[in-house]
C-alpha cells in the first residue's frame, strides 16, 4: 500500500506534497478487505489525488458518507470483541481460595495467579506489573455474627386483669419532683416496701406527712393559700400514688383536706391558716381513727365469751385491739390466726399476741376448711366497705368468711367510717390492686421443674404471675359491722356514709362518738327491725 493512504485505526500519517501516488481499483480494494481479527477494516480516507490524475470509468468511487458509515461500524465492531473478550477472561479466572495468615490472626484471599499479574492497556498496548496485596479478612472470633430476627418479647401480664395494670410501683426516690418533700419522699418509699402497711397506718402516716409540708410551705407572691396549696398537695400525692396506689381511708382523708383548704379565707394570714389546719389534721386522726377504733375494740370486745375461739385472717389493728382488751378484761379464750403469703402479716399479729400471754394457734390458708370447725367465732378486718355492703379486704378474706358461713359461724366485721366509700363492686376483678409478681419469688433449693432461682422462674416460658392484693366479700356472708356509730347489718353501710357526709347529718354533730339511736340506722336503711345490740349476735 502506498505511504500516502490513511487507514482510520492505524496512526495518522499525511504524504508530502509532490509525492502522490495513483489509488488503482486493486488498492480500494484491499483496503477494503476485512482483516485477520475478522474487523472490517476502514476504508481509505484523506487522499490527496493529483489534479492531473486520470479518471477510470471502471473504478468504483467511494464517497464521504460511506466512508464515515464504515468507520463507525468498525468502531462498534471493535468495542463488541473487547467486551466479550473481558467477559471470556473473567469467566476463565477460578475462586480464590482462603488460608491462614503466618500470625494466625486472619485469613488472606490468595489468587492462582502469580502476584505481579501483567496489565495490559486498552488504547496504548503496553505492559505493566503490577503487585496484588493480600486482602486480610477479619478472624471469625471477631466477625459480629449476623442479627437474627428479634424475638417477641412475652407479654407476662394475665388479660383478664390486663386494665389493673399500670405504671410499675416506684422503688428509688430518682426522678421524683423538685417539690416533693422530703418526708413524702421516705414514707412512699417505706409504703412501697410494705414498713407502712394497713390501712389505718397508711392513712394516719400521710396525714402527719401532709403537717410537717404545710408547716414548710410558703405562698409564692401573687397567689393565695387556698389555691397554691392543693396544687402544691397534688405533687406530693402523685408521688406516694407513683410508689402505691392510695387506700380508701387515704383517698377519704385527702378529699377532706383539700375541701377544708378550699374553705379557707384568702385575707387569713398565712401563718394562721397554717396553724388551723394542722390543728385540724391532729383533730381528725384522734377523731376519726384513734377514738373511732376504741369505740369499735369496746364494742366488739363484748362479743367475746370465755371459752371463745376467735379466728382472724391476716393482720388487722382493729381485731387486734380488740383480742387485747378482751384479754385485759381476764376473759379466757384461745385465738387461731389464719394467714396467706406473701406478705404474711398474721405473723406479725401472732407474735403481738403471744408476748402478752394469749393461746395462739398460727396456720396457713389451706388449713382453713379444718380450723374454722373449731372455732366460734370470726373476727375480720376491712380494708374498705363498698356502698352495696361488701366487704373489700385481703386476698383471702371472703374464702374464710365463705368457709365460716358453711359451718354456720357469725362473721364480724370491724371498720371505721372512714373506710366506707360511695363506689359499688360486684367482684374483685374490676377494683383491685395489682403487686409485683416478684413478691411471689421463688425461694429454696429445688427446681420443680420451674427454675433454680427467682429470674428463671419468673422469666420462664408460657407462664404467668398474678399478686392480687384484695378480694371481695358478698353481704350475705357477713352477719355484723361494727362502727363507732354501732352495730350495723352491712345493708345500713351506704346510709351512714350518705349521713355523715351530709352538713349537720343526723350520725355527725362535729364530734366522734356523739352517735345517736341506732334503730335511725335500721329505719333509714328500710329495714323494720334494729340491728343486733351489744349483747348477743
Amino acid at each position: 500500500m502506498s505511504s500516502g493512504t490513511h487507514i482510520l485505526g492505524s496512526p495518522s500519517v499525511d504524504a508530502p506534497k509532490g509525492n502522490l501516488e495513483k489509488i488503482d481499483n486493486s488498492d480500494v480494494e484491499k483496503a477494503q478487505k476485512p482483516h485477520k481479527s475478522s474487523t472490517p477494516a476502514a476504508p481509505a480516507h484523506g487522499i490527496k489525488g493529483s489534479a492531473n490524475q486520470p479518471a477510470d470509468e471502471k473504478s468504483e468511487k467511494i464517497s464521504g458518507a460511506e466512508l464515515k458509515k464504515r468507520a463507525k461500524a468498525g468502531k462498534s465492531a471493535k468495542r463488541a470483541q473487547a467486551k466479550e473478550g473481558q467477559q471470556k477472561r473473567l469467566q476463565d479466572v477460578p475462586q480464590p481460595k482462603e488460608s491462614k495468615d503466618q500470625t494466625g490472626k486472619g485469613f488472606t484471599i490468595q489468587s492462582p495467579q502469580s502476584s505481579a499479574s501483567t496489565v495490559q492497556h486498552k488504547r496504548s498496548g503496553s505492559s505493566s506489573a503490577t503487585v496484588q496485596r493480600p486482602l486480610q479478612l477479619r478472624s471469625a472470633q471477631h466477625q459480629p455474627s449476623a442479627p437474627g430476627p428479634e424475638l417477641k418479647k412475652e407479654v407476662k401480664k394475665v388479660a383478664m386483669f390486663s386494665h389493673l395494670y399500670g405504671t410499675p410501683r416506684r422503688t428509688t426516690i430518682a426522678g421524683a419532683g423538685k417539690d416533693v418533700h422530703p418526708s413524702v419522699l421516705a414514707l412512699g418509699l417505706q409504703m412501697s416496701n410494705y414498713v407502712v402497711c394497713g390501712s389505718n397506718a397508711r392513712c394516719v402516716s400521710t396525714l402527719i406527712v401532709f403537717k410537717r409540708v404545710i408547716d414548710a410551705y410558703t405562698t409564692p407572691s401573687g397567689t393565695s393559700l387556698p389555691r397554691h396549696l392543693t396544687v402544691h398537695l397534688s405533687a406530693q400525692i402523685d408521688y406516694l400514688v407513683s410508689c402505691r396506689p392510695l387506700s380508701v381511708s387515704m383517698g377519704n382523708a385527702i378529699r377532706w383536706l383539700k375541701l377544708l383548704i378550699s374553705h379557707i379565707d384568702p385575707d387569713t394570714p398565712e401563718s394562721k391558716a397554717k396553724a388551723e389546719l394542722c390543728s385540724a389534721i391532729d383533730n381528725f386522726i384522734r377523731e376519726r381513727i384513734t377514738a373511732a377504733g376504741q369505740a369499735i375494740a369496746s364494742s366488739a370486745c363484748s362479743k367475746i365469751q370465755n371459752g371463745d375461739v376467735i379466728l382472724t385472717f391476716a393482720k388487722s389493728s382493729g381485731v387486734e385491739r380488740t383480742l387485747l382488751e378482751a384479754h385485759r378484761q381476764g376473759k379466757s379464750f384461745r385465738v387461731i390466726v389464719v394467714d396467706s403469703a406473701p406478705l404474711h402479716e398474721g405473723r406479725n399479729l401472732a407474735r403481738s399476741l403471744v408476748s402478752l400471754g394469749l393461746q395462739v394457734q398460727y396456720t396457713l390458708i389451706h388449713t382453713v376448711s379444718h380450723m374454722v370447725q373449731d372455732a366460734t367465732k370470726v373476727l375480720l378486718g376491712a380494708h374498705a366497705m363498698m356502698s352495696n355492703g361488701r366487704l373489700y379486704s385481703r386476698i383471702g378474706t371472703a374464702l374464710v368468711a365463705m368457709m365460716a358461713k358453711e359451718a354456720d359461724i357469725p362473721v364480724i366485721v370491724l371498720c371505721e367510717s372512714v373506710k366506707f366509700t360511695d363506689k359499688v363492686a360486684l367482684d374483685s376483678i374490676a377494683i383491685n390492686e395489682i403487686a409485683p409478681s416478684e413478691e411471689l419469688g421463688y425461694s429454696g433449693t429445688e427446681t420443680h421443674g420451674v427454675g433454680s432461682t427467682e429470674k428463671e422462674w419468673h422469666d420462664a416460658p408460657n407462664f404467668q404471675a398474678l399478686n392480687l392484693m384484695y378480694d371481695l366479700t358478698p353481704e350475705e356472708y357477713i352477719h355484723m359491722v361494727i362502727t363507732e356509730y354501732g352495730n350495723l347489718p352491712p345493708s345500713s353501710v351506704p346510709v351512714v356514709h350518705r349521713l355523715k357526709t351530709l352538713p349537720g347529718g343526723l350520725l355527725w354533730s362535729g364530734k366522734t362518738g356523739d352517735v345517736k339511736d341506732p334503730t335511725i340506722l335500721a329505719r333509714s336503711a328500710g329495714s323494720s327491725q334494729p340491728p343486733p345490740s351489744n349483747g348477743s349476735l
